[in-house]
């Protein structure tokens, strides 16, 4: 047992480490399922006017309701979905009660980017988003080409003349037959805390099979040499 002890506290200590790090992720499962259930039900919220001045923070996700024109160019963010394949989002400026806002009407197909659509009143419900889409990798905007690879609002109000405000309509009234609205959701906040626990938890059991092992070995082998 002495010459074991070494090994014992080495091992004691490895086994600590892992199951410490699974109930970590344990507390950081329950926090992230908490923050997409709050995120879930402020998408789905009774609708409200867009703030006069909204925050990113504070009104991300918010549920708006608003009446006025989708006016001017088109801007086309390139994107592919896993029921609708490549297509492009559009991305049009929208006049309401005297203020210009970005409004991604949603999803069209590849073949339908040189389709005219021309202004018109319409009444939106959706809700506000800044998207975080850009990073070292993605590709400079081809504006000759009218193609972007990321809503990346800044540029986009640019672009358009309009304020920092980008509303991603769920419903639009009338409807245009060849736009599929993408409503904001929480497919793309990652939540793989399951996966890390059931990591570390794993290695912990296997850890402690990987000791008993290594004790039984020894025993065997210190039994075979006393012989």
């Amino acid at each position: 047992m002495r010459r074991n002890l070494p090994f014992l506290i080495f091992s004691a200590a490895v086994l600590v480490l892992f199951i410490s790090l699974g109930n970590w992720q344990v507390r950081r499962l329950a926090e992230k399922e908490s923050y997409l259930a709050e995120i879930e039900a402020r998408i789905g919220a009774a609708p409200v006017a867009i703030p006069a001045a909204p925050d990113p923070q504070a009104d991300r996700f918010l549920a708006v309701t608003t009446k006025g024109r989708l006016t001017g160019p088109e801007i086309h963010v390139l994107v592919s979905t896993r029921d609708l394949g490549a297509g492009y989002r559009v991305i049009r400026a929208f006049e309401t009660e005297g203020r210009r806002v970005l409004v991604d009407l949603g999803f069209i197909r590849l073949g339908d980017k040189d389709t005219p659509r021309p202004s018109r009143d319409v009444t939106i419900d959706g809700n506000l988003y800044w998207p975080d889409e850009t990073d070292s990798y993605t590709p400079e905007n081809d504006r000759e080409a009218n193609i972007w690879y990321a809503r990346d609002v800044p540029p986009l109000a640019d672009a358009l003349d309009t304020e920092e405000t980008l509303v991603v309509a769920r419903t639009i009234d009338p409807p245009d037959p060849a736009i599929t609205p993408l409503p904001t959701d929480t497919s793309g906040i990652p939540n793989r805390h399951m996966e890390y626990l059931l990591t570390w938890y794993g290695l912990a059991v296997t850890w402690v099979v990987m000791t008993l092992y290594f004790l039984f070995r020894r025993r065997a082998t210190a039994r075979k040499g006393s012989r």
